[in-house]
């Protein structure tokens, strides 16, 4: 079988003009980079306003695991076989990091006849996006320093700057650092650090923005730093918005490109769901459900970690109402979650499958709180066999009542999730989407909603909030940000915060070692564990693998 890059260069892209012609964007409204990418101008994004919308589908997961559970193939394979049977539907994904494709992921376009494309170009620079991004930031993190250098009228007091700087890439070494040494003319010394690009608040603020106005009333809303008496300083204080909103003019316009198959798809943000609330653009959902009769999206990682705060941060804020949910699984990662090792998941075991299966059942009782309908999608791999298919169905039949479809889209396309699509437009068209049930109110306090989350949701016996993070919360909420929800920053690998703990465990404590203000983004961060907001690259990085034949083409990108 040939690999994920020779698929996606071996096919016949389509001119974007055609793409967008399929869902009614007129050629005057693209700007275009190249022949297979454009952005949508903001003008057209706006005339849409008075449209209906379509239907919105969530894909999320069960808690991933080395052995693959294929989510971003499953939500282009739904796309695919949705507009296969005649429903008009617009894919809306996230943009890739640069981080983990040279890292330990690789590229993130989805797999086999089930990608958007031009691959190479989505995973690396794509239409600059990130680098606007990190650029925008940047420029904060100087006006800060800058603004102190010239007398710090604001008197900022330097032991209390928050906002640390920002690159899209790994690297631990930048996690704490020292700067302005060297002297008077480089400014006063302090400790400072980088995060990775998505796990900045601007692209949070990017992702969760209305249209430019929002953009910049969200950005000059973000808490930088303390004065000396404690009161906060925030980016509209320091005069840096209308030049941020500057970087980020065209970058807010969303990215249309296409499948494999020529399903047109939106790719626009990238925030990560275990540092970051995992979501695309609100401008690129909104976007798409004017645009098509079905929206197909995806939140990151397991449901306990994007789909939650799809729905308590995303569909709080922006009003989305989800049809349906679609939570994919691998017989391969259940008997991971089972016990079995890597390298024995060739071999049938539907003990182990069995009892792998608390995981996947936690994420669709999990999802059944927020009120939204669940179908299951069991994504098809090559050592399967028909009595792991077979006990899995039984299993979400008889324990979950939920229905669970074999997809072979990684291998057919649109055409392996056929089922899964008319599954999809069942839940869908069965009536109006309820309004989502959040898993907590407004009105509660901050660490309740924490406990809320790690009880209601992972299972927590109890949560453990250090007195740092304890401190923090109790300010936030004095200064007025108690209302706002919660985006836990915790890993993905497990519903504890300890990555080895698979299956669906139970009775364990949340830490919640720190804590910090999203004023612009409006949300509160729970930091837990020893999750890092800036990772680290692997042992074997797949940078090391990726290289140009003597053609110039990219190789080892996937």
């Amino acid at each position: 079988m040939p690999t994920d890059i020779e698929i996606a260069r071996a096919a016949t892209l389509q001119p974007i003009t055609a793409i967008a012609e399929r869902i009614g964007i007129p050629e005057d409204a693209l700007h275009p980079y190249g022949r297979h990418i454009a952005k949508v101008d903001h003008a057209h994004i706006r005339s849409l306003e008075a449209r209906p919308e379509g239907k919105l589908i969530l894909v999320t997961a069960i808690s991933p695991t080395p052995a693959g559970e294929g989510k971003t193939t499953t939500t282009v394979g739904l796309g695919d076989a949705l507009n296969r049977i005649g429903r008009k539907t617009v894919i809306c994904l996230r943009e890739p990091s640069l981080g983990p494709c040279f890292g330990m992921k690789g590229g993130a376009a989805g797999g086999g006849k089930a990608q958007v494309v031009p691959m190479e170009a989505i995973n690396l620079h794509f239409t600059g996006d990130f680098h606007a991004i990190t650029s925008a930031h940047s420029l904060a993190a100087a006006l800060i320093d800058n603004h102190v250098y010239w007398g710090n009228a604001l008197d900022i007091d330097l032991r209390r700057v928050a906002f640390r700087r920002v690159l899209d890439m790994n690297d631990r070494a930048l996690r704490t650092i020292t700067q302005s040494l060297g002297g008077v003319a480089n400014g006063f010394p302090r400790e400072d650090g980088f995060d990775i690009t998505v796990a900045s608040e601007v692209m949070a603020v990017f992702c969760l923005a209305r249209d430019l106005a929002d953009l910049e009333a969200r950005l000059g809303r973000i808490v930088v730093a303390e004065t000396r008496d404690r009161k906060a300083v925030t980016l509209a204080d320091l005069k840096a918005t209308g030049a941020m909103t500057v970087l980020l003019k065209d970058a807010l316009q969303p990215n249309l490109v296409q499948t494999l198959e020529g399903s047109p798809a939106l790719i626009h943000g990238g925030p990560f769901a275990n540092i970051a609330h995992g979501c695309n653009s609100v401008i690129a959902t909104r976007a798409g459900l004017k645009l098509g009769d079905y929206v197909v999206t995806e939140a990151g990682f397991g449901a306990d970690l994007g789909a939650e705060k799809f729905f308590d941060i995303k569909c709080r804020q922006a009003g989305l109402s989800p049809s349906a949910v679609v939570i994919v699984a691998t017989v391969r990662a259940l008997k991971m979650h089972g016990g079995v090792a890597k390298s024995d998941l060739g071999r049938e075991n539907v003990e182990a499958l069995e009892r792998g299966f608390a995981n996947l059942a936690r994420h669709v009782e999990n999802v059944r709180r927020f009120g939204a309908p669940v179908v299951v999608a069991v994504n098809h791999f090559h050592a399967d066999t028909e009595a792991e298919h077979a006990a899995l169905k039984a299993l979400c039949r008889d324990r979950l009542d939920v229905e669970a479809i074999t997809c072979r889209h990684w291998a057919e396309g649109g055409a392996g999730a056929e089922a899964l699509a008319h599954a999809v437009t069942a839940l869908a068209d069965s009536g109006p989407a309820a309004a989502p049930r959040f898993a907590y109110p407004d009105a509660m306090p901050l660490e309740a909603k924490i406990r809320t989350v790690a009880q209601t949701l992972y299972g927590a016996a109890d949560i453990q909030v250090e007195s740092k993070a304890a401190a923090k919360l109790a300010a936030f909420e004095q200064a007025g940000h108690g209302h706002l929800p919660v985006c836990m920053a915790k890993t993905q690998y497990s519903f504890s915060t300890d990555p080895t703990l698979m299956g669906a465990p139970s009775g364990h404590v949340v830490a919640v070692r720190d804590a910090r203000l999203s004023a612009g983004a409006g949300f509160v961060v729970a930091i837990c564990g020893e999750i890092m907001t800036m990772p680290g690259l692997p042992k074997v990085p797949a940078a090391e693998g990726i290289h140009l034949d003597a053609e110039g083409r990219i190789e080892g990108l996937f």
